[in-house]
């Protein structure tokens, strides 16, 4: 007899539950992801989270956890970890702002004779005074380390340089996961059957800039052509945030503009799709790995509507595997480029209508690069 929960079913597609019986059977696919492939096997039939504990040999807290991811997020998404900061670095962060500020000064304003650092120099420098400005951990420091350390961070001169190495253990299949949604596209075009699932790929802009000429532009006339001159200078009125959504099954974009970006403004645009798709439609987001996409705020909310949204997220630093980067290339390079206004207001209304232009003739759905 099914067990009885406060925690909302997992309800599995049949392409959903094909791959996670895959998964379970396969002999290559990493423990954890056939584990929470059973769990979530398990609890869509109707099992306890004590008797799945008991049979798979686990703690409930565990189970927990990927349930309510799969119900959150999505059963495919709930199969892998969750994006980390990985491992603490040997050397420190603050180790590194220290090294910088002083490969970014000259040798002889620390009392030195040579005008620019040699890596072997700078290595020694840096071995014997680290420990009095308290960075013991840069204490055995080579010159090869140094050569790395400067080629990653292209520092220059009295100009110091965040640096940061970022590593993604899972990179392959969260690159495969969005791949497969692409594939999917194609599927249910095919097919013709696009009314019961919305994929869409989304991304926000944080940060866009309103700015306004002081002086006017000037027309430059010559014997064959009227080019048009900008002067340097110009006064900013704000910034603002877009948050843009593209269904990739049907070529919509949906558009709203903020003053901020937060997971409070992810949380409207997530109700606002949620109004726009029929209810029984799932809407799949295939979306980067911000803060505000995997915050408290946001899981809170996706309880609220199970097995509405599944979000597919593309790997750390690979942004551009959605494809509503290719958009925001497109519009920064075709319309935001050197586009000057009087206002903060005007800026809003123009790139809105940008938006209802594409809309008639999509440059970027189409396949067209102008």
């Amino acid at each position: 007899m099914p067990f009885k929960s406060k925690r909302a079913k997992i309800i599995l597609t049949s392409r959903d539950k094909v791959k996670l019986e895959r998964i379970v059977r396969s002999r290559t696919e990493s423990k954890s992801r056939i584990e929470r492939a059973q769990m979530i096997l398990g609890y869509s039939a109707g099992e306890s989270i004590n008797s799945l504990s008991k049979r798979l040999g686990t703690n409930r807290p565990k189970i927990e956890r990927t349930v309510d991811k799969a119900i959150a997020y999505g059963v495919l998404t709930a199969l892998n970890d969750r994006p980390r900061k990985g491992a603490t670095p040997k050397i420190t962060k603050e180790a590194k702002r220290w090294f910088f500020s002083v490969a970014c000064t000259k040798p002889k304003d620390l009392g030195l004779a040579s005008e620019f650092w040699t890596y072997q120099a700078l290595a020694a420098y840096i071995r014997d005074n680290c420990r009095q400005f308290g960075h013991p951990s840069l204490s055995k420091i080579r010159k090869g380390t140094i050569y790395k350390i400067v080629a990653k961070s292209n520092i220059q001169p009295y100009k110091q340089l965040r640096y940061s190495e970022k590593q993604n253990s899972d990179f392959s299949l969260m690159e495969y996961q969005v791949l497969y949604v692409h594939k999917e596209i194609e599927l249910y075009k095919n097919n013709k059957k696009t009314e019961m699932i919305g994929i869409l790929s989304h991304d926000e802009k944080p940060g866009t800039q309103s700015t306004e000429n002081i002086a006017s532009n000037l027309k430059l006339f010559t014997d064959e052509y009227v080019s048009h001159g900008m002067d340097y200078e110009f006064k900013k009125h704000g910034i603002f945030s877009l948050f843009i959504s593209i269904d990739l099954l049907k070529g919509e974009i949906d558009a709203r503009v903020k003053d901020s970006y937060s997971s409070i403004e992810f949380l409207e645009y997530l109700k606002r799709l949620d109004k726009i798709y029929p209810i029984g439609v799932k809407i799949k987001i295939v979306l980067d790995n911000h803060y505000c996409h995997t915050s408290q705020e946001t899981e809170m909310f996706l309880k609220t509507v199970p097995n509405r949204f599944e979000f597919v997220f593309t790997p750390v630093n690979a942004s551009w595997l959605g494809l509503i980067e290719v958009f925001f290339s497109e519009m920064t390079r075709s319309f935001l480029r050197g586009i000057r206004v009087k206002s903060k207001d005007e800026l809003q209304i123009r790139i809105l209508k940008y938006i209802d232009e594409v809309k008639q003739i999509p440059p970027v759905l189409n396949g067209s690069g102008n």
